[in-house]
């Protein structure tokens, strides 16, 4: 049967092949969430591995944050740019829970974040998430989890106002925007709890750090460090 199975398989990737979601090129026998080629040429941040980095300084100016990190860059036009809207916008959930495991590999080699016990993914309004059928977010910190072997807490964070998208915003506008759209729910759960908070992509941070500040002042006890998948590099690129 597995001889079948595998035919089968093959024939399928012959009509069908997968294909590259950054490249679009076709995805080889051994390819995992990117091709060979694109993964060597992924743009890194480097910052897994790195206490004071970019991002770290810009958010520890605003709040007390254990650690920073954020794994790529986020590059206008460039085929990363569509691999991320195509899990923010396009229902390829499952792609992000793969580089959620991808990025929390990396996690998991540093040091820094050995003493994470618990992983929040920052939340969507229940609208939001209704419309779109899933958090990126979640799917993002499911794999992150899996690769740090901590789990995932659900039903602490909640977004309590359906704020205007950021999106097309200026700086300024952005903090306003996410002023108090954050609660804390059951914060017992949380207490004394190393807390590693997960969002797909930084701008400016001030969703970030709103969600941040709302874990805070909710459980003043427990260390908080940030984990995005991607920032621009124009902003954040500095060693680059």
């Amino acid at each position: 049967m597995s001889i079948l199975n595998d035919l089968v398989a093959g024939i399928g990737r012959l009509l069908y092949p997968e294909r590259c979601p950054v490249c679009g090129g076709e995805m080889r026998p051994g390819d995992h969430v990117v091709c060979t080629r694109c993964r060597y040429e992924v743009p890194l941040t480097g910052f897994c591995d790195k206490s004071y980095n970019p991002l770290w300084e810009r958010l520890s100016a605003h709040l007390p944050i254990e650690q920073a990190s954020a794994f790529l860059y986020f590059l206008p036009g460039s085929g990363w740019r569509g691999l991320i809207h195509r899990f923010k916008y396009f229902e390829a959930w499952r792609l992000a829970r793969d580089m959620g495991v991808w990025y929390g590999h990396c996690l998991r080699e540093s040091s820094l974040y050995a003493s994470v016990d618990r992983i929040v993914a920052v939340p969507l309004h229940w609208r939001k998430r209704l419309a779109r059928g899933y958090n990126q977010a979640e799917y993002l910190a499911d794999g992150i989890a899996r690769s740090l072997e901590v789990p995932v807490e659900r039903r602490c964070l909640r977004r309590i106002r359906n704020n205007p998208s950021q999106t097309h915003r200026r700086r300024e506008e952005r903090w306003d925007n996410v002023e108090g759209i954050f609660t804390v729910k059951h914060p017992e759960r949380l207490k004394g709890r190393h807390l590693l908070l997960v969002d797909d992509v930084l701008t400016t941070g001030a969703t970030l750090l709103s969600c941040a500040e709302a874990i805070l002042r909710a459980v003043p006890d427990c260390r908080l460090s940030i984990a995005v998948l991607a920032v621009p590099e124009h902003e954040f690129g500095l060693d680059r």
